[in-house]
């Protein structure tokens, strides 16, 4: 059975979500354009950087307001890509798409630059992000979490912004708040994906089922209302359980869904260190071009 001839317009691609995102979007545009006549010196918002960030609100509607939502209570392979592309890919096109003077704006001499400060200090960043998401991913929290919608809209919001925290040290272009530069982005990368790996191995190794959610017919029938309208239930769809829509054994797509976290994981995360280690090796080989450039400079008082 397919979930676009069982469940409605509105549950499939939440409208509402959408429309929110196409407000925050406006404001985004907006903003900038009324801040820069009040600062004539900042510079003009960049085609690279307005594309960056549609393209991280994109997949934030993507991930979370279009089927691929619905199916994330469906198919838990479905919950990790969802995850992975929310939490490690979205928040670094958000970062890259605001101007640098706008973050050195709010997030550096606004009033929350403190708590801005502390959350992003790379250590606390990294096991804040990875704690959270792994603590989650435990299944007594994970089960309660998702069929509590109010728990579940706080806990997806929360990892978002430490994602984004995480990160910043590595991202940001705002030279005054560049905590992190050549060779520790790189071991702070290598960090952050071999903390990551615990909650990815619990998943893939288990031997049974970890989760009531997507294996027991009452969890999944409350799990499923986060994604319903208001006083529709299951029961009203003629829908009996998951298994009308994943023919997938529980465990190979339990196995699945650790396996595709990583994935998405190890590609995202060496695109950023493959990114980091050639900007590193130009920044030093133009350095070493200005010191040879300066010593033939040099007055010689020998001669």
């Amino acid at each position: 059975m397919s979930i676009f001839n069982t469940f409605s317009f509105s549950t499939l691609w939440s409208p509402y979500f959408l429309l929110l995102l196409i407000v925050i979007t406006s404001l985004y545009f907006y903003m900038i354009r009324t801040l820069q006549k009040k600062r004539p010196t900042a510079e003009p918002l960049q085609t690279k950087e307005a594309v960056y960030f549609v393209s991280g609100i994109a997949l934030i509607y993507l991930t979370m307001g279009s089927p691929l939502d619905v199916m994330s209570h469906i198919v838990f392979s479905a919950h990790m890509t969802q995850m992975a592309v929310l939490f490690l890919i979205a928040p670094i096109l958000i970062i890259l798409g605001v101007p640098s003077w706008i973050w050195r704006k709010f997030l550096i001499e606004g009033k929350i630059a403190p708590v801005f400060r502390l959350f992003t200090k790379p250590i606390l960043a990294l096991i804040l992000f990875n704690g959270i998401f792994s603590f989650y991913h435990v299944p007594l929290v994970f089960d309660h979490v998702k069929t509590d919608v109010l728990l579940h809209g706080i806990y997806m919001l929360l990892l978002f912004i430490l994602a984004f925290c995480m990160w910043w040290p590595l991202i940001n272009k705002v030279e005054v708040n560049r905590s992190l530069s050549g060779l520790k982005k790189i071991g702070y990368l290598l960090a952050a994906s071999v903390l990551l790996t615990p909650a990815c191995a619990l998943i893939i190794f288990a031997e049974v089922p970890l989760y009531l959610t997507y294996t027991d017919p009452t969890h999944w029938a409350e799990a499923m209302k986060l994604c319903l309208p208001i006083g529709v239930s299951i029961a009203d769809l003629g829908i009996t359980g998951p298994e009308m829509f994943n023919t997938m054994p529980l465990l190979d797509d339990q196995q699945l869904g650790g396996v595709l976290m990583k994935i998405i994981q190890e590609i995202v995360y060496g695109y950023v260190l493959a990114s980091i280690f050639f900007s590193w090796y130009r920044q030093e080989q133009e350095a070493e071009k200005e010191e040879q450039e300066k010593g033939k400079l040099k007055p010689n008082y020998a001669e």
